[in-house]
């Protein structure tokens, strides 16, 4: 039996997020789980990986459930969330693109007579996957990468001097962005069994009032083309498991592993080409 590439499952939450990635992964086959989540599987040029890409629709709860299943049903080696969010940083740009060190779920907490009692949740981020960040960083000229925790919670954040702004800004004060569905996604890699999980996002916004005028002038577009960017070069640089460069003499693209994936009960597709379009 041919030896297959070994696979990493990234997956977004919106259509634009989507259409970013998508154009790096050739000879794209599009594949139907049996509850009818898709997926299109390719190649990445220029590295080890076989990529799964999908997208999952908006919030936390939602992308843990769909992650597990296609985590499930993939096996990949690593899952990426990859998208767009707001920025909690002054020196954190539109633009810039946030690895996240660490997830946090901002709503855990006790509500009691003395007020509301935070109990902070944090699922760290990969350290192999977040090394092959940090080395990627250091040769991408056209975007600028910042490391720090991510912060999840279900709203959208566009007054930085609302209620739960402050909350954020008192209990998450290194938090360099704000998202949706981070925490899910990495979730559903912690529970597998210790799966490396990497949360990626452009800084579309600051999370406050001139949030609609930021996307509606591309900045979305914008955002979720960094992160793609910045995926890309975090997988040529990360190697599939038990591979350290220092192995062998051989090239990235040569080292495939015996992994296996078991498409049976899969709708198959068949080659998909061409561009989607990036509209919400």
């Amino acid at each position: 039996m041919p030896k297959t590439r070994p696979t990493i499952l990234i997956l977004t939450a919106l259509a634009l997020e989507y259409a970013a990635i998508r154009p790096y992964i050739e000879d794209r086959e599009e594949r139907v789980h049996h509850n009818g989540t898709r997926v299109e599987i390719g190649r990445l040029p220029d590295s080890p990986w076989q990529v799964a890409i999908s997208e999952l629709g908006v919030g936390a709860e939602r992308t843990a459930t769909l992650a597990a299943q296609l985590i499930e049903w993939l096996r990949p080696q690593a899952v990426f969330f990859v998208g767009v969010a707001g920025s909690l940083k002054n020196d954190i740009g539109i633009g810039d693109v946030v690895v996240g060190t660490q997830v946090y779920e901002i709503h855990g907490g006790k509500q009691t007579s003395e007020g509301f009692k935070v109990r902070p949740k944090a699922l760290p981020g990969s350290h192999a996957l977040e090394q092959a960040a940090r080395s990627a960083a250091r040769d991408l000229d056209d975007v600028e990468v910042h490391f720090a925790p991510i912060a999840t919670g279900d709203v959208v954040l566009a007054d930085s001097e609302s209620e739960i702004a402050r909350f954020i800004e008192s209990n998450y004060n290194d938090a360099g962005a704000i998202e949706m569905e981070g925490s899910g996604a990495a979730n559903a890699a912690h529970f597998s069994g210790q799966l490396d999980a990497l949360v990626i996002r452009g800084v579309s916004d600051h999370a406050n009032a001139a949030k609609d005028g930021a996307d509606a002038g591309g900045s979305q577009k914008l955002a979720a083309a960094q992160a793609a960017s910045v995926t890309v070069a975090v997988l040529r640089k990360h190697l599939p498991r038990g591979r350290g460069s220092a192995d062998s003499e051989e090239g990235p693209q040569e080292r495939h592993t015996d992994d296996h994936i078991d498409f049976r009960g899969a709708t198959f597709y068949g080659p998909v080409t061409g561009k989607q379009g990036c509209g919400r």
